[in-house]
């Protein structure tokens, strides 16, 4: 990962960060105050508890510093890194009050990042050697976007696309209001000519239909297995194909078989668990 690519991340994050830094701490942390002097420094370190891979190590940095510039923030991986269980992750040094105002924010933003990375890589190992590109989709929590598909990165895989507005996907609904897989693609190439365009098909005649036309990939929308293998047969690589709908981890190596180029797989980032990560604090 580049210094751009992480200057984008945070850019992104930066509201989300004032929003959960206003949610949790509000107007201060009372137990924090009561219980701490102003003057205690303290060490932390964030342990995962289970194993993983990590993702969102400068989202956390940020919280801290962003609630206590004081506080030092030392990575001992990198985003995109697996850990092992009980392996410290990265350190907090500084004033004891605004180290503990700001953890359960910064954990909040790094369980769920390194979740969504590790959840992926599982995903990833499960069809290595295939050839096969596993991808995201858009379904990710509103306003989280560009931090769980950099988490879906992290984890190995790819970026199907950011928005509606960066590719065009043609889907059943677009089909049934346009009255033909024909006329949709066709007034979606003449209306954004530079844009890539893949569509949706759900059976073979739909798709020897989309393979007379300009299209740049075509999706294959729960097909079953054997479906898919005539589909790599009657497409013989003249388009990229994709799986896509409901494709779990204990059928995702058999979806890979058949040959096709790409598997989207929505459960990457709406349903992946949390990577379980703590702080434990000692007095300097």
């Amino acid at each position: 990962m580049g210094t751009e690519e992480i200057a984008k991340v945070l850019e992104a994050a930066e509201p989300l960060i004032e929003l959960a830094i206003a949610e949790d701490i509000g107007p201060g942390d009372a137990t924090s105050k009561a219980v701490l002097p102003v003057d205690l420094r303290l060490q932390g370190r964030i342990i995962a508890k289970n194993p993983g891979i990590v993702a969102g190590l400068p989202v956390a940095e940020a919280v801290f510093t962003r609630v206590e510039p004081g506080l030092r923030f030392i990575s001992h991986a990198h985003d995109g890194d697996r850990v092992r269980r009980q392996q410290i992750v990265a350190e907090v040094i500084g004033p004891g009050r605004g180290m503990l105002a700001a953890e359960r924010t910064a954990l909040n933003f790094l369980q769920r990042l390194s979740g969504i990375a590790s959840f992926t890589r599982v995903f990833v190992d499960a069809v290595a050697g295939t050839g096969v590109t596993i991808l995201d989709t858009r379904k990710t929590h509103p306003g989280y976007r560009v931090l769980e598909k950099y988490a879906v990165r992290m984890g190995g895989a790819q970026n199907h696309r950011m928005s509606l507005y960066d590719m065009l996907l043609v889907k059943d609904n677009h089909i049934e209001a346009a009255g033909s897989i024909t006329a949709a693609i066709t007034r979606a190439r003449t209306a954004y000519p530079d844009l890539p365009i893949e569509v949706e098909v759900k059976n073979l005649q739909e798709l020897e239909e989309a393979l007379m036309l300009d299209v740049d990939r075509i999706m294959l929308d729960n097909m079953s297995i054997d479906e898919m293998k005539g589909a790599v047969e009657v497409a013989a690589g003249r388009v990229p194909l994709e799986a896509s709908g409901n494709v779990e981890l204990r059928q995702v190596a058999a979806v890979a078989a058949t040959g096709i180029d790409y598997i989207s797989i929505g459960v990457l980032t709406h349903s992946a668990p949390a990577l379980d990560l703590s702080m434990l604090v000692q007095g300097l």
